[in-house]
């Protein structure tokens, strides 16, 4: 019990530093705010005691970012992994590609923006991240990859929209780097065997 006080503590308080939101920013709705401290909470009563640990030890500019991507993306599952969930960016990055060689702005489009509100898996992204990465230098990278993934997929659904498949290829070269980039950092080369010499 002690544990779900102390998330719901936690949480509230990031629900509360990112209300102070930014000149030129638009403020998230009230039921933005509700679905994101949710997700929030949820996760981190999800989270086990060292992860947890290793959460609230985080910046408050890293806290808020997360807050931030939690309100962002309407889309939030209570079963599919972060595995599953970039097998849907993935099916949707493919259907961008495809798109932009068939110059089909409005499939590029729909399936940019869906990349740039992709779903949210069970608990968040911290727990699938290795541990020994949950700290300020390595999640510090997360607002630049952000902005090179989700908000190149954002910028990538405008080009197409206006049929200007030039930049939308533009735009899914820098997305691309962004997804690489973020691989790298977190993940490593999928599949590599700890058996073999």
């Amino acid at each position: 019990m002690n544990h779900l006080r102390l998330a719901a503590a936690t949480a509230a308080i990031l629900v509360s530093a990112i209300v102070s939101v930014p000149a030129g920013a638009q403020a998230p709705s009230p039921q933005e705010l509700q679905r994101g401290k949710d997700f929030m909470q949820k996760s981190m009563g999800m989270m086990k005691p060292e992860l947890l640990e290793k959460a609230k030890a985080l910046p408050p500019e890293i806290q808020q970012f997360l807050l931030k991507i939690a309100i962002k993306h309407s889309r939030h599952s209570n079963t599919l992994t972060m595995r599953q969930a970039m097998q849907e960016i993935l099916a949707d990055y493919q259907a961008v590609a495809g798109a932009i060689a068939t110059d089909n702005g409005e499939l590029a489009a729909d399936a940019a923006r869906r990349i740039a509100d992709h779903r949210l898996p069970r608990g968040g992204m911290l727990p699938y991240l290795p541990l020994e990465k949950i700290n300020a230098r390595d999640l510090g990278v997360l607002p630049a990859m952000e902005d090179a993934v989700e908000g190149s997929a954002r910028r990538l659904a405008a080009a197409a929209d206006k049929g200007d498949m030039v930049m939308a290829a533009q735009q899914f070269g820098t997305m691309t780097s962004g997804c690489v980039a973020c691989h790298a950092h977190f993940r490593g080369q999928p599949g590599v065997s700890p058996h073999i010499k």
